[in-house]
């Protein structure tokens, strides 16, 4: 006999069963978010970091002594990459991270627009979207985990969490063939 308060077990499988609706729904649409971005080798991206040097991927991922780095696309007028660039912040402080502002002015609009926000992340300028184009990015923000080989392991439309950006590097480093 169940006590009062407790469900049946007839409702737990209901729960369960909404829950793996949800989860599958969720899933689905992340799915059809990524449709068309890069798989495998990742594009070639490349420019002038916005503290001067020139940057690439590929010094960053020789940089990264063979780990992952996060590429990840947003844009200053973008309210969903400005509740998550906190995020962006702490993962690069401990992970190697290329940002690229896109379409979002020139380079003295996107600095200032940084440093008026407390961000330090390496940003490349796109401001007419090219490189984005290039990497199939048709939103913001969106994100790549790049292994230590130059493969695309992890795509991520729309906000992302620190904690599932750190999992993402780290089981692209953990798991790297």
């Amino acid at each position: 006999m169940l006590k009062a308060g407790f469900p049946s077990l007839r409702g737990w499988r209901r729960a369960m069963l909404e829950a793996c609706l949800v989860l599958a729904l969720v899933g689905g649409v992340m799915l059809w978010q990524a449709r068309g971005l890069p798989e495998g080798d990742a594009p070639p991206l490349a420019g002038r970091l916005l503290d001067g040097p020139a940057a690439d991927l590929s010094g960053h991922l020789r940089a990264a002594g063979g780990g992952p780095v996060l590429v990840a696309f947003w844009a200053t007028w973008c309210p969903v990459c400005k509740a998550e660039a906190g995020n962006l912040e702490a993962v690069a402080r401990d992970w190697p991270t290329l940002t690229v502002a896109m379409q979002s002015g020139d380079e003295a609009t996107v600095a200032r627009y940084l440093r008026d926000n407390g961000h330090r992340f390496p940003t490349l300028v796109d401001g007419d979207g090219g490189m984005a184009g290039d990497w199939g990015v048709r939103g913001v923000p969106t994100h790549f985990v790049v292994d230590g080989a130059g493969r695309v392991r992890f795509r991520v439309v729309g906000y992302a969490t620190e904690p599932g950006l750190r999992a993402r590097l780290w089981w692209a480093r953990r798991f790297a063939d």
